[in-house]
């Protein structure tokens, strides 16, 4: 064999290895492709918010060629560790996805002037550090309607991960909703502590429909999962998936999800980035944007009474028209929702 075809062999081998190690299969010598990094608090198997994201960075690899890369981070120390370094390596958008990264992304994109800091659920602005809002209580509020008309107890559950802010606004909202259609409605709300923990989820679930409540609203990442699982060995129990379209985990006894289309917001800011001088601002996503939404279970649909669905929809009607504001929040949360 010559050596030429050796050194051919070899080249080609090497051509193999360094794209098989790339998140993108971005070719040798694109230095200016636009390069998009996402941090998640927790997995991307979740079926939820982080599977969301994930879904987004996918699509922007997809959608506008972009180079992209995903690193699961556990500790508020891992948050500036991996903000450092994809601003070091030139990353011109990175994703902290959850409202706990704002800090981290205050304190390094200093740094980085030429890096984009964006994080989910934030408010934080500096020059180059921005925020996603998600309006993820008005699509609450039209679960609530739904749960409230659903109920025969009417005792509800709401299960978050943790007690983080958004999180709290959206389960007001869920509730101010089903009390909208049914007055006698009672809320039980319980956090489990951490987004991870299934067996916790599953036990909180059960503790909840111990106590009578028939339809839970969750919001709990991959600890959800948990309680889609204590819903589905219950029959009797209704259940609302968050963040992601979780309709198929337990098809036969979920009304519905209250969905953020994180791949269409994360286009939607890429674009923002990709296309004027980025200073810092929020991007306020909700109906209007066709970016959150209430999407009903096509397979339970019929035990859903049809003025259930009609309310509904004159309610987001209404809301992508501008016309119903935050006039569904308690003053307390309306007031921390302007913070």
């Amino acid at each position: 064999m010559t050596s030429r075809v050796i050194s051919g062999i070899i080249a080609a081998v090497v051509a193999i290895v360094f794209h098989g190690c790339t998140d993108s299969g971005a070719k040798i010598g694109e230095n200016d492709r636009f390069r998009v990094a996402l941090l998640t608090p927790g997995p991307i198997s979740d079926k939820s918010w982080n599977a969301g994201a994930y879904a987004g960075l996918i699509a922007l690899r997809d959608t506008l060629g972009a180079e992209i890369s995903h690193i699961q981070t556990r500790t508020p120390a891992e948050f500036d560790e991996n903000f450092r370094q994809y601003g070091a390596q030139g990353f011109d958008l990175v994703f902290g996805h959850g409202f706990e990264f704002q800090d981290a992304a205050l304190r390094v994109a200093p740094s980085y002037p030429n890096t984009v800091y964006i994080t989910t659920s934030g408010t934080s602005v500096a020059r180059n550090v921005g925020g996603a809002s998600f309006a993820f209580e008005e699509a609450s509020y039209l679960a609530g309607m739904v749960a409230g008309r659903m109920t025969k107890s009417n005792l509800l559950g709401v299960i978050g991960g943790t007690e983080l802010p958004p999180v709290k606004k959206s389960f007001a909202a869920f509730e101010q909703g089903a009390r909208s259609v049914n007055p006698k409605v009672k809320v039980v709300i319980s956090y489990i502590g951490n987004w991870d923990d299934v067996s916790a989820g599953k036990e909180q679930a059960i503790a909840q429909i111990s106590r009578g409540a028939d339809v839970i609203f969750q919001n709990a990442d991959a600890a959800g999962l948990g309680i889609f699982q204590a819903v589905k060995e219950a029959r009797k129990v209704w259940v609302i998936g968050s963040n992601s379209n979780q309709n198929d985990i337990v098809p036969d006894r979920t009304l519905g999800s209250v969905v953020i289309d994180l791949p269409h917001a994360f286009l939607l800011i890429a674009r923002a980035v990709q296309d004027s001088a980025f200073t810092g601002r929020v991007f306020s996503l909700g109906l209007n944007d066709n970016v959150v939404t209430f999407v009903p279970n096509t397979r339970t649909a019929a035990s859903i009474p049809a003025t259930v669905q009609t309310s509904v929809d004159s309610v987001t009607r209404l809301m992508i028209e501008g016309k119903f504001g935050e006039n569904f929040l308690p003053d307390s949360m309306r007031s921390a929702a302007r913070k």
